[in-house]
């Protein structure tokens, strides 16, 4: 199993200090931060261990042991593809492989060269520096991680004005490991200095099974095989969401059926946590009962759909609209967002019959 939400320290988590006017306290652990502390258990540590993205594993595979039968850090490491699909996961494996140290940062914390130039002088030899979602990093950081990936060096800017001066600061061989879901708003000299690019894929159900197994043998579960393809199916094509579907199923399992997860039971579970066979969850059937049932399948301007199901329009365009558009029930055209016929049918409902409009266009599923 493979997902790439970083595990990171939460208040609550251990004990805390103690007050100032009172004794040690012990504070139980939030539900976020157990969460968390599961996810990293399940992470893979090696390439071995890793399910699924067969293609991408075996070409990383021979990049990391060339680099380490030649003794040099292995080159940049561009990994682009969906959320979930095990990026951040990738990266701690590159470093634990090569035998380095990992630094975990992300595009959106760097918003100055200077951000980007302290964690850089403090690498050290042969470190792997993960940036997620470096699309979002800002341009003047951008421009400095050139000649760092290229030269291992930055140059610092001491002074303002006619005064200044650029003193460069030699960098450690290090290896960067970018992840992007939208690789295309990387520049191509960014994108071109990564010596390895990976375009991660979403999961078969098979391999998700497989990823369930894992994770249920982890999480000392009984979970059949019938158990196992029903979380699978239903899971996006994306294992942090068949972890986090598993671990509500175990959750039910452990209350109703004294912790053994059939079909049945999952199938139960995953109904009272409003995920349906396809998949779909609230959200997601929120959309399409707007498109279908108050605008007759479309079209419709994604503001006018996101104020229908009370979110806001990126919540509607982000979150939902990718996996519908996926799932063959959502299509966008230019005159907005219209219902394919595998919708209409998903939700049991009979489109209307189209004919000609007023400006003599046909419908978009007949004339």
């Amino acid at each position: 199993m493979n997902w790439d939400d970083s595990s990171s320290g939460t208040p609550g988590g251990g004990p805390q200090p103690a007050d100032a006017d009172g004794p040690d306290r012990l504070v139980a652990p939030s539900a976020d931060g157990e969460d968390q502390a599961v996810e990293a258990a399940l992470r893979p540590k090696s390439l071995d261990e890793f399910v699924g993205q067969e293609r991408v594993r075996e070409q990383l595979d021979l990049v990391l042991k060339a680099a380490l039968a030649r003794g040099a850090t292995a080159d940049h490491v561009l990994l682009s593809g969906a959320p979930g699909l095990g990026k951040t996961t990738l990266s701690m494996i590159i470093a634990a492989e090569m035998g380095a140290p990992i630094r975990i940062t992300s595009g959106p914390a760097i918003q100055h060269a200077g951000d980007l130039a302290a964690i850089l002088s403090s690498l050290q030899d042969g470190e792997v520096l993960f940036l997620d979602e470096i699309h979002r990093m800002s341009r003047p950081a951008e421009e400095m991680l050139y000649m760092a990936m290229e030269d291992f060096r930055v140059d610092v800017i001491v002074g303002k004005g006619p005064g200044a001066t650029a003193i460069p600061l030699e960098l450690p061989p290090f290896t960067l490991v970018g992840a992007t879901t939208r690789a295309g708003l990387l520049p191509p000299p960014l994108r071109d200095r990564f010596g390895f690019t990976a375009q991660m894929e979403f999961y078969e159900p098979v391999e998700l099974e497989r990823v369930i197994h894992r994770s249920a043998h982890l999480l000392d579960l009984e979970i059949d095989a019938d158990g196992a393809a029903e979380i699978a199916g239903r899971s996006r094509g994306t294992p942090r969401i068949a972890n986090r579907l598993l671990r509500r199923v175990r959750d039910y399992a452990q209350v109703k059926a004294e912790g053994y997860i059939n079909r049945d039971i999952a199938a139960v579970a995953l109904q009272v946590y409003e995920v349906d066979e396809r998949g779909l969850d609230r959200l997601d059937r929120a959309v399409l009962q707007a498109l279908l049932k108050l605008f007759g399948g479309g079209p419709v301007g994604l503001s006018t759909l996101a104020v229908a199901v009370g979110e806001e329009r990126e919540t509607v365009e982000e979150v939902a609209e990718p996996f519908l558009v996926r799932e063959g029930l959502l299509a966008r055209t230019p005159r907005g967002r219209v219902a394919t016929p595998a919708a209409w049918a998903h939700l049991g409902l009979t489109p209307p019959t189209r004919s000609p409009g007023a400006s003599g266009q046909p419908g978009l599923f007949g004339a």
